[in-house]
């Protein structure tokens, strides 16, 4: 029990910081371009400070959907809807849409699959939202000149989906907590690198919903790996849209959510 209030206090704490970081930037911001009132050439020196308070709103926004998300989970009262997507699709498109986020860290991120097409049962929605997750922190732990590498590999009655990078690492003794709730990976590793200590377990949550499970193969100076495995099953009242989605479009925002602590603050 004690070390259970341990843990609590630390993961509330870490919650503590990651809600007033983005408030203190955002509060910040606005009193600067409260200042530029009599100033010239207010226009170009405001975008900045609104461009720092957007990212800063998406980061609070994130962490409350997760915050949330993780209660109703917990609740039992978080639902999935599948319905039949072609998840190669899915996969490609988000590694696409992100690409430019890698590009600015001077990053290099491919896409590879044994098949062009796997039809199958799922969250459309939560598959992109646990891609984005790994993918944004194969970006955030992995130095500039670094790799990131997706795949999806078509086993026929499951797919497994990796996400690879040639990061940090994570510390041996810190790979059986990686996915716990109100834990997070030693801070001595990732000094650098706060967060809520959330985002995993969600990830974990939602890949369990869909029947599959997630493992993390990881050297500590080297890079990570995730690996998904999803099960392929059919939903026979579900018809496979043909419909041409471009997810960058139709999902910017969503996309800015996700990957809003990708920059330094």
């Amino acid at each position: 029990m004690q070390e259970i209030d341990k843990l609590r206090t630390e993961f509330f704490a870490n919650i503590s910081h990651e809600l007033r970081t983005p408030l203190n930037i955002i509060i910040s911001a606005l009193q600067v371009i409260k200042s530029f009132n009599n100033c010239s050439y207010t226009k170009d020196r405001s975008f900045k400070y609104l461009k720092s308070i957007k990212q800063n709103s998406f980061r609070l926004l994130r962490l409350i959907n997760n915050l949330i998300d993780l209660t109703k989970i917990d609740g039992g009262y978080f639902k999935i809807h599948p319905t039949n997507h072609n998840i190669v699709s899915i996969v490609e498109d988000i590694t696409l849409s992100v690409a430019e986020y890698a590009e600015n860290k001077s990053l290099t991120l491919t896409f590879d699959t044994n098949t062009e097409e796997r039809i199958m049962s799922c969250d459309a929605d939560k598959i992109e939202r646990i891609m984005m997750n790994l993918i944004s922190n194969a970006i955030k732990f992995t130095d500039p000149g670094g790799h990131i590498f997706i795949s999806l590999l078509d086993k026929t009655d499951h797919v497994i989906i990796s996400v690879k990078d040639t990061g940090i690492g994570i510390p041996k003794s810190d790979l059986d907590i990686i996915f716990e709730r109100f834990r997070q990976v030693n801070k001595s590793s990732e000094r650098n690198y706060v967060g809520s200590g959330i985002g995993l377990s969600l990830v974990k949550s939602l890949v369990e919903l869909h029947g599959g499970n997630i493992s993390v193969n990881s050297t500590y100076g080297e890079g990570t790996e995730f690996i998904i495995n999803l099960p392929v099953t059919i939903n026979p009242n579900s018809t496979v849209s043909k419909e041409d989605t471009d997810f960058s479009k139709n999902n910017i925002q969503k996309i800015n959510i996700e990957f809003s602590d990708i920059y330094p603050r």
